[in-house]
């Protein structure tokens, strides 16, 4: 996509959140998204229960993310292959969220998988590192007294499966879990030939209580992809 295409498809988008919404069934998104994205994988499920800490110390649990939409994926630091070219597309899809009235509703969150390694000094450097912005990004391991395992375990209750082989290396499934403001967990986007914008749109979706962008919406900002 242009800078020119981008910019006018994130006003569309702007002025789509800013205008009245035309309310539509949660059935009825779903059924479009699986027509436009093929990655995506609608959910309606209670978030997996945990308690973790971020890189300053503090704990942090489901009910700390209500109010806003969370973009959450797991990786590990010292990972070279698609642990960060997740955590960049990521940081594309928060790019074009931070440029619209999302960047106040929207959250990005990645959670270690190998929080031995992964110090909070190692944590603070790694959004930076792959182009996320920490105003409105948050990196989680394991708090204090807790297994070395807790967040492979919390993985696992995501749906991941994954193997630590003996040279540390973790190998595992690349997913995107997306949970909504009330604090269920909406969806997921597998892989990374998922379509930016059509994350965004969904994002946006669940800001919008599952009211969509106002008609023709969609196939105008896809025509521009």
């Amino acid at each position: 996509m242009t800078d020119f295409t981008r910019r006018a498809a994130l006003a569309a988008l702007a002025a789509a959140a800013a205008a009245p919404a035309h309310a539509h069934s949660l059935q009825e998104f779903e059924d479009e998204f699986y027509a436009k994205e093929p990655y995506f994988q609608a959910l309606d499920r209670p978030v997996p229960d945990f308690t973790l800490s971020d890189a300053a110390g503090k704990l942090v649990r489901p009910a700390d993310l209500l109010g806003k939409v969370t973009v959450l994926h797991f990786i590990y630091s010292s990972c070279t292959d698609v642990c960060p070219l997740h955590a960049e597309k990521l940081a594309e899809v928060q790019k074009m969220t931070n440029q619209t009235p999302m960047i106040d509703l929207v959250r990005f969150v990645s959670i270690t998988t190998d929080p031995t390694r992964d110090t909070p000094e190692v944590l603070k450097d790694y959004g930076p590192q792959h182009g996320l912005d920490p105003v409105n990004w948050q990196f989680l391991t394991i708090a204090p007294g807790q297994p070395e395992d807790q967040t492979r375990k919390l993985a696992e209750a995501f749906g991941h499966k994954f193997t630590v082989e003996s040279d540390g290396t973790i190998t595992h499934g690349v997913v995107t879990h997306i949970i909504g403001k009330y604090g269920r967990w909406q969806g997921n986007f597998h892989g990374l030939e998922f379509q930016p914008m059509t994350m965004l749109m969904f994002v946006n979706a669940l800001t919008n209580d599952f009211e969509t962008p106002q008609p023709g919406l969609w196939d105008r900002v896809r025509s521009w992809l």
